[in-house]
């Protein structure tokens, strides 16, 4: 799928939402969920193609897998954070997605904990 494709078909559900939106709300807030999952699923698709590159350049510079591994899981993270709290405000639930993005950033302090660790552990070693 091209992104042409995937551009029209964004373009497309959010007419058809747009005039769904008018007669029945709840049908329209449910084609809103199918067309941000359809279009978050074909991103995701398109990332792991990145992760093996990635992954390869972090061997050939000797980066150590749990620093890769974690980094990858934050990337996550914050995308999957990002996108729940869009359609939480989309369904006109703004506390709801602000409480989804607090708890995102919770997860990633908690996942970046090993790599600061790490950070201050090097910076030390350096300084006498």
């Amino acid at each position: 799928m091209t992104i042409t494709h995937i551009v029209l078909f964004g373009v497309v559900g959010a007419m058809l939402i747009m005039t769904i939106r008018e007669v029945a709300p709840q049908v329209s807030f449910l084609l809103t969920l199918v067309v941000a999952v359809a279009l978050f699923a074909v991103a995701i698709t398109r990332l792991t193609g990145v992760l093996v590159p990635i992954e390869r350049l972090a061997q050939e510079a000797d980066v150590d897998t749990l620093f890769f591994a974690t980094v990858v899981k934050i990337i996550g993270i914050a995308y999957l954070v990002e996108f729940g709290a869009q359609v939480a405000r989309d369904a006109g639930a703004g506390s709801i997605a602000a409480k989804l993005e607090l708890v995102g950033k919770l997860f990633i302090l908690v996942l970046a904990m090993p790599i600061m660790s790490a950070v201050v552990d090097a910076v030390a070693h350096l300084l006498p």
